[in-house]
């Protein structure tokens, strides 16, 4: 963090340019009380392992699943109650029906493809197939190409490695993986299907019955920040709710704004993340906070 001569400090800022951030990356919403250094990687989730490795940058997103091992590892991070990113996740696990016809119990003793095991969209999908489909995450090999974001941190014993250069989607189609966990990398290819039988049903009882949308993405600040310039900090959860108000294109179901209502939200992605052998330790939602974040909205 720089401050000028005006006490105006200049935050080292890792956000992408979403429908909801529009607005304060190209200077609609601005603010007499912060400047922000858009320093990032494009794209932004490059930057998360200088985040939490190197406290990079003093603001911006960080995934949920990274930001919940950060805070499990004493990392200095604190959670603005501000969801950046976020959607239905029951579509992200695929296979080749070329192979076979796969049921979600199914993919039980095989081998299924994941960017990394910490993947956002990994948890949410693997825990949609655990508690949904009764799947026993444990009993699938999950092959990986990297490793996650927290050095603290190594994978299950049921994680294999990927040779450098693979390419998950192309094996799912040539039947190397049975299956495979992808977000925006889903071949588009007719052979293609959806590991969760009718996805966009499944997804629209899930909302019904949970009220939860699984949160991708979400605003954290160093916790320095916080504890110096609680103004600032202020100042920056106003500027998100601005911009997020003057977006266009924002799906009508979304994650919502302020602590109480992601609580639940939040507390499936702590609960499925113990359970998944992603953070040591049970987070409450409240230690996600401060006390300057935590009384925000």
């Amino acid at each position: 963090m720089t401050t000028t001569l005006t006490s105006v400090p200049t935050l080292r800022t890792n956000l992408a340019d979403y429908a909801v951030t529009k607005a304060m990356r190209d200077g609609r919403v601005k603010s007499d009380l912060v400047t922000l250094d858009f320093c990032g990687p494009t794209p932004a989730h490059n930057g998360f392992k200088a985040m939490v490795r190197e406290s990079r940058f003093d603001a911006g997103e960080l995934a949920i699943v990274t930001f919940l091992q950060a805070r499990a590892y004493g990392k200095p991070y604190v959670l603005l109650p501000t969801p950046i990113s976020g959607r239905f996740q029951h579509h992200c696990a695929g296979y080749n029906i070329d192979f076979g016809h796969l049921d979600p119990k199914d993919i039980e003793g095989k081998k299924v493809g994941v960017r990394t095991y910490t993947q956002t969209t990994a948890l949410w999908i693997r825990g949609i197939l655990r508690h949904e489909y009764g799947v026993d995450l444990d009993k699938v090999t999950w092959m990986t190409l990297g490793d996650g974001h927290l050095a603290e941190y190594s994978d299950p014993q049921n994680c294999q490695r990927l040779p450098a250069g693979s390419s998950i989607p192309d094996m799912m189609l040539k039947g190397e993986l049975a299956a495979a966990l992808l977000g925006e990398d889903m071949p588009k290819d007719e052979r293609v299907r959806t590991l969760v039988p009718d996805a966009h049903a499944a997804a629209k009882d899930w909302f019904a019955r949970s009220g939860v949308v699984p949160i991708n993405h979400m605003f954290v600040v160093h916790e320095n920040l916080s504890k110096e310039r609680p103004d600032v900090v202020r100042e920056l959860y106003r500027m998100i709710v601005e911009s997020r108000s003057l977006a266009d294109g924002v799906p009508a179901i979304f994650p919502p704004i302020g602590v109480e209502a992601n609580r639940k939200g939040l507390q499936l992605a702590v609960d499925w993340a113990l359970d998944q052998k992603i953070i040591p330790r049970r987070l409450s939602v409240d230690e996600l906070f401060d006390e300057v974040t935590g009384s925000l909205g």
